[in-house]
């Protein structure tokens, strides 16, 4: 999901810059000592899932784990997923610096989407709807990003239509994995440590 340095248009760059300060700063506000080493965990959990990746046109094909990533820090997402991000482009040359902010918010926006949608129902006490909507939630969260990925590709020119539906087919795959993954934690975490699921980050909403 990585776009690389060199391929985006500058107002595709400076518009993902843009959201991705605007939801930066939001999750800073909102933040909670006390969830600052969830996020760290949550970071470099995202940091080396997405070291393994395989290479698809400008982007790449590797676990993204957003879904989890939304479902569990809110709008700390943003934040978590930058630093990833940024570690990964200064020490491995993963995406880039200027496609920073477009590669934030391709992978921090939909698992936020995906806590808004999904929270309520994965914290409820039916079980077989909070299993489904955690797949869900991991599921769409990685196909949102996928579709940000082709939208950012298609603003910048038309040549990348080829491209934009390659990244998407090559994606259902990790969409399934994804699920399944996220799916597995919240049901594990709903056993061991189910108050990190019942209070997801609402501070100074």
């Amino acid at each position: 999901m990585h776009i690389s340095e060199g391929v985006l248009s500058a107002p595709v760059l400076v518009t993902g810059a843009a959201l991705a300060v605007t939801g930066i700063s939001v999750g800073l506000k909102k933040m909670d000592y006390d969830k600052i080493p969830e996020a760290a965990v949550l970071s470099a959990t995202f940091f080396v899932a997405s070291l393994i990746h395989v290479p698809m046109g400008p982007s790449s094909v590797h676990l993204v784990l957003n879904g989890i990533n939304g479902l569990l820090l809110g709008w700390l997402c943003f934040p978590s997923i930058l630093v990833a991000l940024a570690l990964q482009a200064i020490l491995f040359q993963f995406g880039g610096i200027t496609v920073l902010g477009v590669n934030t918010v391709i992978m921090a926006l939909p698992g936020l989407m995906g806590y808004y949608v999904f929270g309520n129902l994965i914290k409820g006490k039916n079980r077989l709807l909070s299993l489904a909507a955690a797949f869900a939630c991991g599921f769409f969260s990685v196909l949102l990003s996928g579709i940000f990925v082709a939208g950012a590709l298609l603003f910048t020119g038309k040549s990348f239509i080829s491209a934009a539906k390659l990244i998407l087919l090559a994606h259902l795959p990790v969409m399934i994995i994804e699920g399944i993954i996220t799916l597995f934690c919240v049901a594990f975490l709903k056993k061991v440590k189910p108050e990190i699921l019942g209070g997801v980050y609402e501070k100074g909403s």
